[in-house]
């Protein structure tokens, strides 16, 4: 069974633009990238209502593709519906590319022209078609992939979610393995780094923050004509109970080979997905130290436990006695494991805001405290497009003090952020 082992997510406005309005939702298992457009701050509204549809996962799970694409028709309700109704938001649209990491699979839904790549001994798969003007033209054989970089159309897009009531989205399934790196991003990645650059970049950095804000870097070296969103995702194989197995592992294959025309043949049917389970590993119980022995008083009386039987004592009541131990050490370390239960599930309800490593402003799940060894009692949840530089002092004493928060106060408090109505 595959799961999530590491991951990035950056976003930076570029060197071109004013305003940020690429929108993005890493919550493993669920990826997703939106890259707005309308003008006016509409771009923005876009991309956001498109995250907003798929902020509290999917519905099932069992139909990971038939999910993501209900997800991705009910952004473009949304979107639609609030471009008709206010004359400031008309004609606004996004892409979407959003993947979704099952047990021996992703899948995968799409719009337009941001795209989701896989990185795989070496070679990078683009698991995605543009819904470009140029792309089309390429796929007819109309146009080369040289002449479409400079093509004075290069930037027009034939499908998007919003500008049209109803729409059609691309979904599809692949054979995930095991140290597969998985690239989702914005357009201002791709326009300004060639495929080749994406690979040596990868590549060339171990870690995925590094390969990632190498990536923003090398996109802003080359013009930073546009916004650029990155997220990677590396996926490691954990081992489950037989029960827990969607199928023989003898019979899984790799995902397969890209085809002349550079896309990549979606899976056939399979049987239902089973959903990913995670399986935590535990540190070694404490050992639990008798009570003190108490002395027996009067002449003669020699000191003893109260545990230990008495040396002429029949061999069945020790026997009960030794039982009677080993069933309270029992009863002590099923305790200690409801406890650090309640702990763990507690942490996975609660967030908090602060800021990483860029200065960029992020919301955490869990408590903001590290343990003795470097155990980190919380994770990364969302980066956003805000650096805390550009905000008040007071709005930073008071916003990023790293008080708990429930999920739906602390995602508000970012989107307000984002939207700039927080300064």
């Amino acid at each position: 069974m595959l799961r999530v082992a590491e991951q990035y997510v950056g976003t930076d406005t570029g060197r071109q633009r004013r305003a940020n309005e690429d929108s993005m939702l890493a919550r493993s298992p669920l990826f997703v990238v939106a890259d707005g457009m309308g003008g006016a701050r509409a771009g923005e509204v876009a991309s956001r209502l498109a995250i907003e549809s798929f902020q509290h996962g999917l519905q099932d799970t069992t139909d990971a593709e038939g999910s993501l694409a209900a997800h991705a028709r009910a952004a473009n309700v949304s979107i639609h519906e609030r471009s008709q109704a206010d004359a400031e938001h008309a004609g606004m649209g996004t892409t979407l590319t959003a993947l979704y990491v099952g047990a021996e699979e992703v899948s995968i839904a799409h719009v337009g022209d941001s795209r989701a790549y896989c990185l795989r001994e070496g070679e990078l798969l683009r698991l995605t078609d543009d819904h470009s003007l140029v792309d089309e033209l390429i796929r007819q054989g109309k146009l080369t992939p040289e002449e479409a970089v400079e093509h004075p159309q290069r930037s027009v897009i034939t499908r998007a979610l919003g500008p049209e009531a109803e729409i059609e989205i691309d979904t599809r399934s692949y054979r995930a393995r095991a140290g597969d790196v998985y690239l989702l991003c914005s357009d201002g990645l791709t326009t300004m780094v060639p495929d080749a650059l994406l690979a040596e970049t990868l590549l060339a950095h171990g870690r995925l923050r590094d390969a990632g804000e190498a990536l923003i870097a090398a996109a802003n070296e080359a013009g930073g004509r546009d916004n650029i969103t990155v997220v990677l995702l590396r996926l490691e194989e954990v081992a489950v109970a037989p029960a827990f197995l969607a199928e023989d592992p003898a019979t899984l294959t790799g995902m397969p080979a890209l085809p002349e025309n550079g896309s990549v043949e979606p899976l056939p049917a399979t049987g239902d997905e089973q959903q990913s389970h995670r399986v935590a590993g535990g540190a070694a119980p404490a050992t639990l130290e008798p009570p003190s022995a108490r002395v027996a008083e009067g002449a003669g009386a020699s000191p003893r436990s109260p545990r230990q039987p008495p040396p002429n004592a029949p061999p069945r009541t020790r026997r009960r006695r030794r039982l009677r131990g080993v069933l309270a050490g029992g009863i002590v370390l099923a305790v200690l494991a409801l406890i650090g239960a309640g702990v763990y599930l507690t942490a996975q309800s609660v967030y908090f805001i602060g800021t990483n490593s860029r200065g960029l402003v992020t919301l955490y799940s869990g408590f903001p405290y590290e343990l003795p060894g470097g155990v980190k009692l919380y994770s990364k949840d969302y980066v956003s497009g805000v650096s805390a530089s550009t905000l008040s002092a007071q709005r930073r004493r008071t916003l990023l003090d790293h008080s708990l928060r429930s999920e739906a106060d602390a995602a508000e408090l970012v989107r307000s952020l984002e939207l700039g109505e927080l300064k």
